[in-house]
């Protein structure tokens, strides 16, 4: 098999490309990538000397690079991880989260159409959904609901590539996990972030009053899941992939300093964003049905995971933390205490 995957430098889609070389997924697996903030081509270093890995440096949103890729390449399926992914940039800047989400997703599928490439995989998030009310779970026929920027700039995008299989009949299926959590990921969200900044004996900024519920889903499940969807998934249907971990925000980030022996003092409350959703959750039994997949690592024991690699790579999360992320994190957390 032949992948091309979008976004492969990037935290989940790097972990798909190894995972998909070292477990014999695919035969040949090509890199897509922008190369932005988030992208980082020290997650691949592993397998950067694979005989049946490339990287294609080049933005989504590119027609004429996208469409001599997908011509050369003829691939056996597009796995598209490409996406802006981050909430509170999307409320600071919304512009290039609807560009690359939206616009990319539509130039990426014409492309698939043109060459009539056979398996298009679309990845998205349970935000779409907004904020459920308990006991409620998720499942793929709620409607959509999204409260910022990106998640409805993804929801647009899941709409799309549907669209695509019900008008063209490409072969499309449609993704949504929840929170993905392990190690290479950028630290602007919350587990990585709050790592960095325990072992650094930083304050751990929480919004509002941390009791915010999110299913949290360690990332190489997420990518079984995404594969096993390659393999099975139903043209025109979409699949949710949840943790089965319901948490707290304040009790992921108090696991963290208990783990890493910090105090909980190190506790910062600051200003809720806006749009703030409450509760995610999501069901996945709709793939478990038709894959048998679930997910197999426990929370507490993928956090210890976690730690350990950011412990062993201060390096790497040094050189992520230069420049635009150190903006970020001023314009997003500073002057907000409460």
């Amino acid at each position: 098999m032949k992948l091309i995957v979008t976004g492969g430098a990037g935290f989940i889609g790097s972990c798909f490309i190894r995972m998909a070389l070292n477990e014999r997924w695919a035969d040949r697996v090509v890199n897509l990538d922008k190369l932005t903030y988030a992208g980082n081509l020290e997650n691949l270093e592993s397998v950067n000397n694979h005989p049946g890995y490339q990287f294609v440096h080049a933005d989504i949103c590119d027609r004429e690079a996208v469409e001599n890729l997908f011509a050369r390449e003829a691939p056996d399926a597009i796995i598209h991880f490409a996406a802006e992914s981050h909430v509170d940039r999307s409320i600071h800047l919304p512009a290039p989260v609807i560009k690359t989400n939206v616009e990319g997703t539509f130039t990426l599928l014409e492309a698939a159409r043109q060459y009539k490439i056979p398996r298009f995989i679309h990845v998205s998030t349970d935000e779409v959904y907004g904020s459920i009310d308990p006991p409620h779970e998720a499942v793929e026929t709620d409607p959509l609901r999204p409260s910022s920027p990106y998640s409805a700039s993804k929801a647009s995008s899941d709409l799309l590539a549907l669209s695509y299989y019900t008008t063209y009949k490409l072969n499309v299926c449609v993704t949504r996990a929840s929170n993905n959590y392990g190690p290479y990921q950028f630290p602007e969200k919350l587990i990585p972030l709050m790592i960095s900044n325990a072992l650094e004996e930083k304050p751990l900024p929480v919004y509002g009053d941390g009791q915010q519920v999110r299913d949290w889903l360690y990332v190489e499940d997420h990518c079984r899941a995404v594969f096993c969807v390659l393999q099975k998934g139903e043209p025109g249907e979409i699949y949710n992939i949840g943790g089965n971990c319901s948490l707290p925000n304040i009790e992921v980030v108090r696991r963290i300093l208990k783990a890493t022996h910090k105090p909980e003092s190190l506790i910062a409350w600051v200003a809720d964003r806006p749009g703030h959703d409450r509760r995610y959750a999501l069901s996945s039994e709709k793939l478990k049905r038709l894959t048998g997949w679930s997910p197999q690592m426990d929370f507490d024991r993928g956090l210890a995971v976690t730690i350990e690699w950011y412990q062993r790579n201060r390096q790497w999360v040094e050189h992520v933390k230069s420049g635009e992320y150190r903006h970020f994190y001023e314009l997003n957390y500073t002057n907000r205490a409460i």
